[in-house]
C-alpha cells in the first residue's frame, strides 16, 4: 500500500500534466504485479472491489474518538478518508514493531474474499496496521471518489510511454482485459506476447470532438469539412460479432442489459458509433424524444414489457468502426459513411436510422444553423474533416462541437459542501436556487448545483461567504444566509431543464455552471422559476416528461 499511497500523495500535489505521466510510468516500471495492475485499475475506475459503507468507518473511529473532536476534525479537513487517515487512533497491541506494512494485491485479495460479517473486523485490523498515508489509499479505495486530477486516458497513456507502445495499440485492447492487467505489463515490458482480442465485439474506444473556441475554424475551408446534427442522448457503440451482441457507453461500460429491444435488432456485424435516443426514428417518421424520456431507460439491470412499450428506444448511427471483422478505421469519414449507410439501410427501421448531414457552405451559415436548429432535441452540430479517420480520443484538428448557446440566470447560493482533493479545505460544490410563489410568500427553490467555472480567487470569495454566513448543518453540507436582501447571487450557465421529483421546483439544470459571480445583485433581483421553465420550453418539445 505504501507505494501506491506515495503515488497517491504526489499526484495531488503535480499539476503539470507531464509530471503526472512522468510519476505514473515511474510507479508502473518500480511497483511489481499484481500490485501496479490493481494501482492502474483503482486510477482507471476498473476496479471492482466491495464498497465500505462511510456509516461503519465513522462508527468505527468513534470506539477510539470523542464524537465531538471528531466532528470538528471533518470540518475542519472536509474530507472523511482523509479525516479519518489523520485522527486514527491506531491500538498496536499483538503487532510487531517494525512489521511490514500489507500490498495493494494482498489488500484488494483480502477485501474481496470477506464475508458480511467479517468486514469490521478486518477493516479494523487494516486500519491499525497502516500508517497515515497508506491509510488514506486503502480508504479511499475501499470507499470510492478518487479524484487526483488522472483520467483513465492519462493513464493509458502513461502505460504508452512506459511501455514505449502507440497509445492507440493499448485503447484497442485495454477493454478486452481486466485488473490486474498481468500480460499487458509483460507485453509493455517485452516479456510476452502482445494480448490477442478474441472478438471485435468488445469495447474500442471512441473518437471525441473538441469544442469550437475563438479562431478555430477562421484559417479552416468549409468544403473540407461536413457537418452533423448533435442529438441530446447518449454516445453509444454497438458490437456485433456472430451472436454475441453489446451496448456500451462513451466510456465502456456494458448497458445491454437495460436496452435489449436494440441488442435484439442489430442484424448487421461489425461496430458501430451512434447516438442512443428515445422515440421515433427519422426511417419510421416519428418525433425523438427527450433525454428526460431517455433517462427512464438508463442505469436500469432490467426492464419491463411496459417501459420497452412506452419509451422505445433507437441508435442514431454516427460512425462505422468494422465492418464485419475488417477494421476500417483508418479509412477517411467519407467512405466510412458510405458503408454505414448501406448498414443502416438493410438495418430494421424503428430501431436505427443514419445522422444526417447538414449542407452548409460557410462558417457563418452554420453558425446560423447551430443557433436555430429545426428540433429541440439538437444541442448543436459536429464538423468533421471528410479525410479524417477514426482515431481513439480527443485529436486537435479532425472533429469539432459546435453546440447551441447556453441559457443564463442569476440564481442564489442556498447550501456548499466541501470539495475533494485540492479543494477538501474549500467549500466548492454549491447549490443555489430561484424564487417561487409559496402558501406564505416567495421562497428559493434548488434548481442545480455546480463545483467549476470559477476561478481560485473567486473560490475564496465563496468559501470565506460560506464561512461567515452558515446558518444551519446538514452533515457535511452548510446552509447559508439567502434572504431577499442578504446573500450571494451568481450567474449561471446551463444546456435545459429536466423534470425532477427529487427538488421542491420539480426541475433540475442540465449541465450548471458558475459563469460569474454577481456581488452588484441583492437576491431579490435573482430571477424565478418561471423564467428557467419558459426559457427551456422555447427549445424542447411538448412530450410528455418535458418541459
Amino acid at each position: 500500500m505504501q507505494a501506491f499511497a506515495k503515488l497517491l500523495d504526489r499526484l495531488v500535489l503535480t499539476p503539470s500534466r507531464n509530471g503526472k505521466l512522468k510519476l505514473l510510468a515511474d510507479y508502473f516500471r518500480d511497483t511489481p504485479d499484481p500490485d501496479r495492475g490493481y494501482g492502474l485499475a483503482t486510477i482507471a475506475g476498473t476496479l471492482d472491489l466491495a464498497s465500505v459503507k462511510p456509516a461503519m468507518l465513522r462508527e468505527l473511529t468513534l470506539e477510539r474518538m470523542d464524537e465531538v473532536l471528531f466532528r470538528y476534525s471533518y470540518d475542519y479537513i472536509g474530507d472523511l478518508a482523509e479525516t479519518i487517515a489523520l485522527v486514527w487512533d491506531q491500538d498496536r497491541k499483538g503487532l510487531e514493531p517494525g512489521a511490514e506494512q500489507p500490498h495493494l494485491g494482498s489488500v484488494v485479495t483480502l477485501m474481496n474474499a470477506l464475508g458480511r460479517t467479517e468486514v469490521r473486523s478486518a477493516v479494523r485490523d487494516l486500519l491499525d496496521r497502516l500508517d497515515p498515508s497508506a491509510r488514506f489509499a486503502f480508504l479511499k479505495l475501499v470507499t470510492g471518489g478518487l479524484r487526483i486530477g488522472v483520467s483513465a486516458r492519462l493513464a493509458k497513456q502513461a502505460l504508452a510511454d512506459f511501455g514505449a507502445k502507440d497509445i492507440s495499440e493499448i485503447e484497442t485492447l485495454w477493454h478486452g482485459l481486466k485488473p490486474p492487467y498481468e500480460p499487458l505489463f509483460a507485453w509493455l515490458e517485452d516479456r510476452g506476447e502482445k494480448p490477442v482480442l478474441a472478438t471485435p465485439a468488445i469495447f474500442h474506444s471512441v473518437m471525441l470532438a473538441n469544442p469550437v473556441g475563438d479562431g478555430d475554424l477562421d484559417q479552416l475551408d468549409p468544403a473540407d469539412f461536413a457537418a452533423e446534427w448533435k442529438w441530446d442522448g447518449i454516445r453509444v457503440q454497438l458490437s456485433r460479432l456472430g451472436e454475441t451482441r453489446r451496448l456500451y457507453s462513451r466510456s465502456g461500460d456494458d448497458i445491454s442489459a437495460a436496452f435489449p429491444d436494440v441488442l435484439a435488432a442489430i442484424t448487421f456485424e461489425g461496430v458501430v458509433d451512434g447516438e442512443l435516443l428515445v422515440g421515433g426514428t427519422a426511417r419510421s417518421n416519428s418525433p425523438t424524444r427527450t433525454f428526460s424520456d431517455l433517462q427512464q431507460r438508463l442505469n436500469r439491470k432490467t426492464v419491463t414489457s411496459r417501459m420497452l412499450d412506452e419509451y422505445p428506444a433507437f441508435v442514431r448511427a454516427y460512425d462505422l468502426l468494422f465492418d464485419g471483422e475488417l477494421d476500417i478505421r483508418k479509412e477517411g469519414f467519407t467512405t466510412r459513411r458510405d458503408r454505414l449507410a448501406g448498414i443502416v439501410e438493410q438495418a430494421p427501421r424503428d430501431r436505427f436510422d443514419l445522422s444526417p448531414l447538414v449542407p452548409f457552405a460557410s462558417w457563418d451559415q452554420l453558425d446560423s444553423l447551430r443557433s436555430d436548429p429545426p428540433d429541440p432535441v439538437i444541442e448543436g452540430v459536429m464538423i468533421k474533416r471528410l479525410d479524417s479517420s477514426y482515431q481513439a480520443g480527443r485529436m486537435k484538428g479532425p472533429w469539432f462541437k459546435w453546440k447551441r448557446d447556453p441559457f443564463n440566470v442569476d440564481a442564489v447560493l442556498m447550501y456548499a459542501q466541501r470539495g475533494h482533493g485540492k479543494r477538501s479545505s474549500y467549500y466548492s460544490d454549491f447549490t443555489f436556487g430561484v424564487w417561487m410563489e409559496g402558501p406564505e410568500g416567495e421562497v428559493l427553490v434548488p434548481v442545480g448545483k455546480a463545483y467549476f467555472g470559477f476561478t481560485d480567487a473567486e473560490l475564496e470569495i465563496l468559501d470565506r461567504f460560506v464561512r461567515n454566513n452558515t446558518v444551519d448543518r446538514f452533515g457535511p453540507v452548510r446552509a447559508v444566509r439567502a434572504e431577499p436582501g442578504f446573500g450571494f447571487v451568481l450567474e449561471i450557465a446551463f444546456e435545459g431543464l429536466n423534470r425532477s421529483t427529487r427538488h421542491k421546483s420539480g426541475v433540475a439544470m442540465r449541465f450548471p455552471r458558475i459563469s460569474r459571480l454577481r456581488q452588484d445583485k441583492l437576491p431579490r433581483e435573482a430571477d424565478r422559476l418561471e423564467t428557467l421553465i419558459a426559457l427551456a420550453e422555447a427549445r424542447q418539445s411538448s412530450e410528455t416528461g418535458a418541459l
